[in-house]
């Protein structure tokens, strides 16, 4: 049961790229350079598990043979039986892993692996989008503190009420993009106030954004291009948190993205943190300028990530939780504001691993 030839070719030149970069990786002075150090390290790791997966397909196809060799020779009629049954579990095995090897030589974001800028923002619905935001961002904290992922808070405007109406973080760990990449978008709620008397159930709405964090070498600022200016760093209601001009707000002037940083009581830590924030935001607009270009052609996939799209309903009343891309409704809706959303982000990577497999069979 031979593989497809195009993807044995694929696994074949992935086996050969391995062996050069472990020869790459065992030169004396291979870590002089820390980039390239890490740049060959990680695509070694990265062909590690597919390369396990086809040496496990190789097995399997040599035990298919053999059992196909003794049931031409075998005439016991009840271990012909016996073979036959254990040839149509190769085969299906085979199928099987076939199936996984051509998900895993999708071609991968080259994003996937990079720390995200997490940003929630308050939308329609006015103090309860606010405490909705805070449950949102509590619920990305929990499952961040899961998979032992570092989360900092960069910035944060709270509300009146307890809420917020905009917070921003970096979250930090492995390939943290490519597990949060598909939340961005508009996600609702839908409840009764507490300050709502009749009992009357409310629409309101939080927008989310996860941007790729960028590194200096993907996107070039020209400093001539900022406006810095500094602050005092305030809390709910313009409170003062400090007397000193420790806040920073940087404003791009060719693209007018303004960002601000109060979370550090250095200047020039926050400072940092906004040129991170910055980066990452100019980074994400370069990414949706291209993916729009392959959109016009491809059709798109998953969903545009538009900011603007609606992606997910929280219904409180009824105890749901919607994802509108997928027609998926789960109803443990504390268990997902509790960080326990690994069920709702795998169900988006296989949904966008089998759009793509059609891209691929289209192409």
């Amino acid at each position: 049961m031979p593989l497809d030839t195009g993807l044995e070719s694929k696994l074949v030149a992935l086996e050969a790229q391995a062996v050069q970069l472990s020869a790459s990786l065992a030169e004396p002075d291979v870590t002089s350079d820390m980039d390239r150090y890490r740049s060959l390290s990680r695509s070694y790791s990265d062909s590690e598990p597919i390369l396990a997966k086809f040496e496990e397909y190789r097995k399997a196809e040599t035990e298919l043979q053999g059992a196909r060799e003794l049931q031409s020779s075998e005439e016991d009629a009840e271990m012909r039986a016996m073979v036959a049954e254990e040839i149509k579990e190769l085969e299906d095995r085979l199928e099987t892993i076939e199936g996984e090897l051509t998900v895993m030589l999708l071609p991968s974001d080259p994003a996937d692996a990079k720390n995200v800028v997490l940003e929630i923002r308050a939308g329609t619905g006015g103090d309860e989008a606010s405490l909705f935001a805070a449950e949102l961002f509590r619920m990305y904290t929990r499952f961040a503190e899961g998979l032992r992922w570092k989360v900092k808070t960069t910035a944060i405007s709270e509300s009146a009420v307890g809420g917020v109406k905009e917070v921003i973080a970096i979250i930090e760990g492995e390939k943290v993009y490519s597990r949060l990449k598909f939340e961005s978008g508009v996600h609702r709620v839908q409840r009764v106030p507490e300050t709502e008397t009749q009992g009357r159930v409310h629409t309101s709405a939080v927008t989310v954004a996860v941007l790729p964090e960028a590194d200096d070498v993907e996107v070039e600022i020209d400093p001539n291009e900022l406006r810095v200016d500094t602050f005092c760093s305030s809390g709910p209601g313009g409170q003062s948190v400090n007397t000193t001009q420790s806040a920073v707000r940087i404003t791009h002037i060719p693209s007018n993205l303004v960002v601000q940083c109060q979370d550090e009581k250095s200047w020039h830590k926050n400072k940092a943190q906004a040129m991170k924030v910055l980066r990452s935001r100019l980074y994400d607009k370069l990414r949706r300028e291209q993916h729009d270009e392959i959109a016009k052609e491809r059709k798109g996939m998953v969903g545009s990530g538009d900011r603007s799209e609606k992606i997910r309903t929280y219904n409180f009343p009824q105890n749901r939780v919607t994802d509108h891309r997928l027609g998926l409704t789960v109803h443990n809706l504390s268990s997902i504001l509790n960080g326990e959303i690994a069920e709702l982000i795998d169900a988006m990577v296989i949904h966008d691993q089998t759009e793509r497999l059609k891209q691929e069979m289209q192409a």
